[in-house]
């Protein structure tokens, strides 16, 4: 069971498969995952990485190809890649500039954005559709002629509730972009966030007033306070920027650099003190004076000009926003859309979303193509990703069906294009308009405006069947040959190149290490015991995507009450970085777990931690492997929760929590059960 990955082989293979040492520009790792930056992608074998059974998963992010290896694994797969096939060796944060600093300026544009977005659609969605729950409740017409808290007025107050906490993220945006934006950027994200909140202070009017007369008025008339500054001989309007996503990023921006170019000049207690003052100071004249008033006029004029557009091409519009909207899912520039939807939605003065309604076609459609695939191949691999891929399509969320099945297999995305293309057109037609933003599938129906519920789902229906029709007759004519079972590409000619010595002549492998000495007992016990006390999280709650997708395997999170780290069974310690926030373990029945302190903690390189075992210590269940300092954690803004999961999954059977809430060192944490022969 102490089986020992051929790393000098997995490494050839990975540099076979993405086409050569002269396509990876540079390359990191961190405790599980190569980091390549590709020079060019349509280069990649992803069926040969895909059918390697060394390698759990590959998938692109940061402008980065990611492959999971292992922990113990990826740095001794990794060192061979440098040191036998003359791969660039580069810092992780080295590959994340150089994979920022790729592609065009668009490109890099878009992919700002989507940083800046993706941390805050968390709070956006659940506003949006508590938002949706709102107008359930208060339309008319929608369950009869009286709205439901007109036919239960008992539901008045709790509905004025919803509302309050449905509209917090959108009258706040500016600070939590503020946040996110000045992170992205490189600066004091609470000096942001500060920045934020003043443009959306009390003493301002609404931005949602300001085009009401009446009540500009009545808000002027309470605060008895004038309408206007006086400054450097302007008048400049006392208006909010509720809502407002484009000025508070132009001003986010300038801020950060006044912040950064102020460090550079001032040290010590003076940049201490004088920098947060100076650079709020300016930033806020030039935000009221001069950047916040020129772009709102920029953010409306592109906000309803993009409506115009679309409003005006009609359904021609609707069926070419349909086909590509997938295609562009594919390049990550639907991560941006959400500055253009704010700004249309009917609570922020807006005329109704009409690229939510468009997304959930081309969700739905490319959930129903891969729930075709799932019905008619005999791939036992595809087939489990088809199911799983497709289900969670059509709810809302389409890259596993996107990247793990259609694009793989090519003409189902194109079926789901022309499904969607034809649900989108009938968007256009009969003016199907969001109103929040929420998951944009079947259950999407809660987000649109309620007269047109009816409409949407219908043309929810409609795609699906198409989809799945079209790429079901497709499956059983030309695409049949697809739909076989497959046996893993051969591999014997790359296995010979990377075993093969490198110029030079290099070093024979060394030996397998003997296998240490275990009880009887320590060999039967799959089971996993808890390495911290604390709190159990789902794993779909870590904040990192190859933990909550399961990428590395199955698992828990724990939220630690303290920072005592032990092993979860007698075993082998298999990875100890020296920064001491991860560490890899190989129990005597052969259960490989991972053990990851908080989220990013790799960047805090050692500070916080006391690692008390190195690799290659034989541990029993209970010992000591770190003592870590979550204050230090907390303090330097990274998050605390701690995935444990099973790294080798494929060698055992299901793989069960069995813990939840409260949970101390050394309780029962993860059932594993033994492979069926």
């Amino acid at each position: 069971m102490w089986s020992v990955m051929d790393h000098a082989k997995v490494a050839g293979e990975v540099v076979e498969a993405v086409g050569g040492a002269s396509n990876i520009s540079a390359a990191a790792h961190c405790a599980t995952r190569l980091r390549l930056v590709i020079a060019d992608e349509s280069k990649i074998n992803q069926q040969a990485l895909d059918d390697n059974e060394d390698l759990k998963g590959t998938f692109a992010a940061g402008g980065m190809f990611q492959i999971i290896v292992g922990p113990g694994d990826v740095d001794q797969v990794y060192a061979n890649m440098v040191a036998n096939h003359g791969v660039r060796e580069v810092s992780k944060d080295e590959a994340k500039e150089e994979a920022e600093a790729g592609g065009n300026i668009f490109s890099r544009f878009v992919k700002m954005i989507a940083d800046i977005f993706v941390p805050v659609l968390p709070a956006l969605i659940a506003g949006g559709l508590l938002m949706a729950l709102h107008s359930v409740l208060t339309a008319k017409g929608l369950f009869g002629a009286k709205s439901v808290i007109e036919m239960y007025p008992a539901m008045t107050d709790y509905d004025a509730l919803i509302n309050l906490v449905s509209s917090a993220a959108f009258a706040f945006l500016p600070v939590l972009v503020g946040f996110s934006a000045a992170k992205r950027f490189g600066g004091n994200t609470y000096l942001g966030a500060a920045m934020g909140a003043a443009m959306v202070s009390p003493s301002l009017l609404s931005a949602y007033s300001m085009t009401d007369a009446a009540a500009a008025a009545k808000f002027w008339a309470y605060t008895d306070q004038s309408s206007v500054w006086n400054l450097f001989g302007l008048e400049v309007t006392k208006v909010g920027y509720q809502a407002m996503v484009i000025p508070t990023l132009v001003v986010t921006w300038i801020m950060c650099l006044i912040e950064k170019s102020l460090h550079k000049v001032l040290k010590g207690t003076a940049d201490f003190l004088l920098t947060p003052l100076i650079t709020l100071l300016i930033t806020g004249f030039l935000a009221f004076v001069v950047v916040g008033p020129v772009t709102r006029e920029l953010s409306n004029y592109l906000t309803y000009g993009i409506n115009w557009a679309y409003t005006t091409l009609g359904v021609f519009g609707g069926l070419i926003f349909g086909f590509f909207y997938s295609a562009i899912v594919v390049t990550g520039l639907h991560q941006s859309f959400p500055a253009i939807e704010i700004p249309l939605l009917p609570s922020n003065g807006g005329v109704g979303d009409f690229i939510f309604p468009i997304a959930s076609m081309a969700n739905v459609a490319q959930g129903a193509a891969a729930l075709a695939v799932f019905f008619k191949t005999r791939d036992a691999k595809l087939k489990g990703l088809a199911g799983a891929g497709g289900v969670s399509a059509v709810f809302g969320i389409t890259e596993p069906a996107i990247f793990g099945v259609n694009l793989r297999l090519r003409w189902p995305f194109y079926c789901a294009m022309v499904a969607a293309a034809i649900g989108s057109g009938g968007v256009a037609l009969l003016d199907v308009r969001g109103q929040a933003l929420g998951a944009a599938g079947f259950v999407g129906f809660v987000s649109i405006v309620p007269k047109s519920i009816p409409a949407y789902l219908a043309l929810e229906v409609l795609v699906f069947v198409l989809s799945f029709g079209i790429t079901f007759a497709y499956a059983m004519t030309r695409g049949k040959a697809d739909m076989e079972g497959r046996a893993p590409a051969k591999k014997e000619a790359v296995v010979a190149a990377a075993v093969a010595a490198p110029a030079g002549g290099a070093a024979p492998a060394a030996a397998p290490a003997p296998v240490p000495s275990f009880s009887d007992e320590a060999k039967a016990d799959l089971s996993v015991s808890s390495p911290l006390a604390g709190t159990v999280v789902p794993l779909e709650q870590v904040k990192d995507e190859s933990f909550a997708k399961g990428m590395l395997g199955p698992g828990i999170g724990i939220e630690p009450a303290d920072g005592l780290v032990v092993a979860p069974f007698d075993g082998k310690v298999t990875v100890a970085f020296p920064t001491g926030h991860a560490y890899g373990l190989k129990s005597a029945s052969g259960v490989q777990v991972l053990i990851h302190v908080g989220m990013d903690t790799v960047k805090l390189d050692g500070k916080g931690f006391t690692p008390r075992v190195a690799k290659g210590d034989i541990v029993r269940r209970g010992d000591v492997l770190a003592e870590v300092d979550l204050d230090v954690i907390r303090a330097a803004g990274y998050e605390t929760i701690t995935p444990v999961v099973v790294t080798n999954k494929k060698k055992l059977g299901p793989v069960t929590p069995v813990a939840s809430g409260e949970i101390q060192r050394g309780d029962a944490l993860l059932d594993v059960a033994p492979k069926e022969a």
